[in-house]
């Protein structure tokens, strides 16, 4: 197998890690997908800057955060909001447990996207993508101690964020 035929399929075998970053990052399944293909994109172009002793995942997520805060600073974060109601009046026993399910998560996206950007990366990298909190720091480029920092004040917010709307 080419090297670059090589270099793909890593890239193909990291993609729904890559989009649930992205989607994280940008509150937006829409955007996210846009923010990987962008990055995917971007990664195939400078391959040639990847070096192969390193890891594959952490060079295209750095990409891909780097697409999301280049877009961050050219326009305004756009969320999908959709009118509940129009599913209540609809809806049955199971159809409300569906809604008040998504109004919950909803909140928590909010509560997410509140959080500093900062925050925001480590507690996406460790919850979500399942990273240590060593390679979250490798990731990023912090030390071990910053993400362990930021993590907990992340929970911290969140745990006040629910705390506020009980």
């Amino acid at each position: 197998m080419s090297d670059r035929k090589a270099f793909e399929a890593s890239l193909i075998s990291i993609l729904p890690r890559l989009r649930r970053f992205a989607i994280g990052l940008s509150g937006s399944v829409d955007e996210g997908h846009d923010l990987v293909q962008a990055a995917c994109l971007k990664a195939l172009e400078k391959r040639h800057q990847w070096q192969p002793d390193t890891r594959l995942d952490s060079w295209v997520y750095r990409i891909v955060l780097t697409q999301w805060l280049d877009r961050r600073k050219s326009a305004a974060n756009r969320l999908n909001v959709h009118d509940d109601e129009q599913w209540k009046s609809l809806a049955g026993p199971s159809m409300l447990a569906e809604v008040e399910a998504r109004q919950e998560l909803r909140k928590t996206w909010a509560a997410i996207g509140k959080l500093p950007e900062e925050q925001r990366q480590v507690l996406l990298l460790v919850t979500i993508e399942g990273l240590s909190y060593q390679e979250t720091a490798d990731m990023i480029g912090i030390p071990i101690g910053t993400v362990m920092s930021r993590l907990a004040r992340a929970r911290l917010a969140l745990a006040k964020s629910a705390d506020a709307n009980e």
